[in-house]
């Protein structure tokens, strides 16, 4: 297979690019220069929101191109009309949350979906990943687009600092606010595995939306967290405090800024984690277990000195040393 990845130094799109590398596939990358692509890809470079940004890929031809942008839809738009008669599928990594808020527990893919243009510029995430969609489809056609409609994503190279914040937080050892409760169902795809299953299924020719999550009770945060212990070596080091919903709410702790991955029972919990995945597991969806995320994770941020890298454009997920002392002295006073 011939794979043109739009992006791919980073998160997402680095994932895609080493897993298609691992099949011997022959792999282009459209990037802006500003991180080296994986050895073993080729680079194209440019900016697809400067004009003349796509003249790299004015020619070309390739079998697929995954998409990994969440800006301007038009941006979308643009390269996908560049490439409609050159490239033979277009897989698009969109996320759920292009679903009409607020989307119903268990929602599956044919659920109400937020307006969006595929001529939008800047525009809010949930409108500009449904802008992107409907830019691929308009292109290319349905039967030759795949949407994974990706949900909380982790794992190695995570530019969001979710998974990072508690590692770095767990090593760190003392008491650790642990938001409850601990059996608590989490769903999130593991960069691999979406990178995997996206592969497989431009592959297989599949097309139209998926969303991609872990399945329900895959793991829950007293899982993940154990796992960030145990991977971390920080044992007695580390004391998990677990704690009620409604005392973290209390106590004024936010929920998946300030605690990333928590969310308390409610809209917010039913939009993110009990996502229908049953079409993505039908369509051959294996996600790894916990443990293996979480340690994959701490031995790249090793490898980094333990310092993730951050997106610019996404503000630094969790507590302050001196805000979780706030929030458990709080707790303390009942």
């Amino acid at each position: 297979m011939k794979l043109l990845m739009l992006g791919g130094t980073e998160f997402v799109g680095r994932a895609i690019v080493e897993a298609a590398l691992e099949r011997g596939w022959e792999v282009t990358v459209f990037h802006r220069g500003r991180h080296a692509a994986p050895a073993g890809a080729a680079s194209l470079i440019g900016d697809r929101t400067a004009p003349g940004g796509l003249a790299a890929l004015a020619t070309g031809s390739w079998d697929a191109v995954v998409d990994t942008w969440s800006a301007a839809p038009s941006a979308v738009r643009d390269a996908a009309r560049l490439l409609a008669d050159r490239v033979g599928r277009f897989a698009y990594v969109s996320s759920r949350s292009v679903y009409a808020w607020p989307p119903a527990a268990g929602l599956a893919e044919d659920g109400p979906l937020v307006e969006g243009s595929p001529d939008d510029g800047d525009v809010p995430y949930a409108e500009a990943k449904r802008g992107g969609e409907l830019a691929v489809g308009e292109a290319f056609g349905a039967d030759r687009t795949l949407l994974v409609r990706a949900g909380l994503i982790l794992g190695p190279y995570e530019n969001v600092g979710r998974l990072p914040w508690w590692l770095a937080r767990i090593a760190r050892g003392g008491p650790v606010l642990a938001p409850g409760p601990r059996t608590m169902p989490v769903q999130y795809i593991d960069v691999r595995d979406l990178a995997a299953w996206t592969l497989d299924a431009v592959a297989a020719g599949l097309s139209g939306p998926y969303n991609l999550v872990s399945p329900s009770g895959h793991t829950t945060m007293g899982g993940l967290l154990d796992a960030c212990v145990r991977a971390t070596g920080a044992g007695a080091g580390a004391e998990l405090r677990w704690t009620e919903p409604e005392a973290l709410l209390a106590a004024g702790a936010a929920p998946w800024t300030e605690l990333p991955v928590w969310l308390p029972p409610g809209e917010m919990y039913d939009a993110m984690h009990t996502a229908d995945v049953s079409r993505a597991l039908a369509a051959g969806l294996r996600c790894r277990p916990v443990e293996e995320t979480v340690a994959d994770t701490w031995a790249w941020l090793e490898s980094l000195g333990g310092v993730a890298p951050q997106r610019p454009d996404r503000q630094g997920a969790g507590l302050t040393p001196e805000r979780e002392a706030e929030v458990l002295e709080a707790l303390a006073k009942g």
